[in-house]
């Protein structure tokens, strides 16, 4: 986690950047400064380069401002982060919600998914404190709705969509090391399983391990790796909506009473 993520902010000033209810007035001839265009000049550095690549500086330079006039408008790069993650969760779709729970917490978990694969520094900007923003208040009311009315009560809801959100950032955070492996190392899962093969055989026999031998070769044959980040995901998903199926039915019968 970036260092900067546990500065203590100024609550009141904190809220009023996210939510917009103070912004300078931008002077000058060039474009624009803004709140939202720094903002979103940040997203693009923290996209292409991660969010070591991320500073105040950085951002003015690229805004081709000086640095000063930034924290005019963002105090600080706690602030900016802030910002940035209530930004970018605007991007997940909220179509007509689809016919039954299920179905809708599967496009939930789709849509987090995918954000995470757009921005994969949400995996080290987010923290056990959310971002008390107006798009993370959307995005949580309708990712609510999704189990709303199934008999669940309002704790419930919030650790059934707490343990789907879980889920999803742990498959990401999977998918992403994965990603940062083969930069890092310049072979591809399947290249790397290939080149350690031929050399386990030699310690590791059928008789040995047989348990581990039969799976992990099925395992390998099938993904082509020693893992697949979208199979970890896909099967974990049902998964956990199978044990939630338990819950709310549970509840159904429950509410329903004993037959007459």
């Amino acid at each position: 986690m970036p260092g900067d993520r546990r500065t203590v902010v100024d609550p009141a000033r904190s809220l009023a950047i996210l939510w917009r209810t103070r912004e300078p007035v931008s002077r000058g001839g060039g474009p624009a400064l803004s709140v939202d265009r720094i903002v979103r000049q940040g997203i693009e550095i923290a996209d292409a380069e991660g969010l070591g690549a991320l500073t105040m500086r950085r951002v003015s330079d690229a805004l081709a401002v000086g640095t000063m006039s930034v924290y005019t408008y963002v105090p600080g790069k706690a602030e900016l982060l802030d910002v940035m993650v209530d930004t970018v969760y605007a991007e997940t779709a909220r179509p007509a919600e689809p016919t039954g729970w299920r179905a809708r917490l599967e496009q939930v978990a789709r849509e987090n998914w995918a954000l995470y694969r757009r921005h994969p520094w949400l995996l080290q900007a987010e923290t056990s404190r959310p971002v008390l923003g107006p798009n993370l208040m959307a995005k949580y009311d309708y990712e609510l709705r999704a189990v709303d009315g199934v008999g669940l009560t309002d704790l419930e809801m919030d650790s059934v969509l707490t343990l789907v959100l879980g889920h999803v950032k742990s498959a990401a955070r999977a998918a992403w090391d994965q990603v940062n492996l083969e930069r890092d190392t310049g072979l591809t899962e399947g290249q790397w399983w290939q080149s350690h093969a031929p050399y386990l055989k030699r310690y590791v026999g059928d008789d040995t391990y047989p348990t581990a031998t039969r799976v992990g070769t099925a395992a390998g044959q099938a993904h082509g790796a020693a893992y697949h980040p979208e199979h970890a995901f896909e099967f974990g998903l049902q998964r956990v909506l199978d044990g939630i199926a338990v819950v709310v039915e549970t509840r159904t019968t429950d509410t329903a009473g004993p037959a007459s």
